[in-house]
């Protein structure tokens, strides 16, 4: 392999999420590689700080404040990409959030608006996306999944799940649809992946943690910056055959079966 395989000059993309976690973390590692950005957001500050932070790369970001829950925001959002870049090599489907409650408790409203925020509008940004890449004759989308894609989580997590693994099979079905006309798409599930909501979560219940970590054969949280190398492997030429992918960034969480144990090596003295 050669740095030019993963030169992403002269090519644009769109991350949503982009003003923290995961988000940025695409975002800036994209314009690290050359890339120039559409961002978008519902916290503008967050959003204009990531824009700052790539325009001091010496590249252009565009930021957009958008609800992904809203087909008409998501579809503006791309006519003003079409105006200000009049092209898209890559999509980040990564904003989207969650609501937590038992099966036999959450309102049939709260399940609704996971699947508005997670499902529907990964799909609008998709169909959007694809409908220019494929007169274009090539790109790539990645959806950001979840371990919930593929396992149950419990805890709560019945919309997320729900709505995570609907995000799975339309990532399978968009690539086998797409990938004949050059457009790959592929997904990344996360594990635990430290943000602003998780580390609420786990001060609220701090014996999270732990639980959490025993099922970490790595010992350690995921941090945003665990995706920058894989989303420039796949925004680029060195994964030109990697499509319809569900690819873990999980520490070994999956591989662990249920009824394993997890060894850590002790610390060095």
């Amino acid at each position: 392999m050669t740095p030019e395989m993963f030169d992403l000059s002269g090519r644009v993309a769109l991350v949503s999420g982009a003003a923290q976690g995961m988000g940025r973390a695409m975002a800036m590692a994209l314009a690290e590689a050359g890339a120039d950005l559409m961002l978008a957001d519902l916290n503008e500050a967050g959003m204009n700080s990531t824009a700052a932070a790539i325009a001091a790369l010496g590249r252009r970001a565009v930021p957009v404040i958008c609800d992904v829950s809203r087909p008409d925001q998501i579809q503006a959002m791309f006519t003003r990409l079409d105006t200000e870049f009049g092209r898209i090599d890559f999509l980040g489907n990564v904003a989207g959030e969650a609501v937590l409650a038992p099966p036999e408790k959450i309102r049939l409203e709260d399940v609704e608006q996971v699947w508005r925020n997670l499902v529907f509008g990964r799909f609008c940004a998709c169909q959007e996306a694809g409908r220019r890449m494929l007169a274009a004759g090539r790109g790539s989308i990645v959806n950001i999944g979840s371990l919930a894609s593929v396992t149950a989580l419990g805890r709560g997590h019945i919309a997320y799940s729900m709505a995570m693994g609907a995000v799975a099979q339309m990532t399978r079905e968009l690539s086998t649809e797409w990938s004949g006309h050059g457009v790959r798409v592929n997904a990344i599930l996360p594990a635990q992946v430290l943000n602003p909501g998780l580390e609420t979560r786990i001060a609220a219940h701090p014996a999270l943690a732990a639980q959490f970590l025993s099922g970490i054969p790595a010992g350690r949280f995921g941090h945003p910056n665990d995706i920058r190398g894989l989303a420039v492997l796949l925004a680029s030429d060195a994964s030109s055959w990697i499509t319809g992918a569900l690819i873990p960034m999980d520490g070994g969480n999956l591989a662990l079966n249920g009824g394993g144990s997890v060894r850590h090596r002790e610390p060095a003295a």
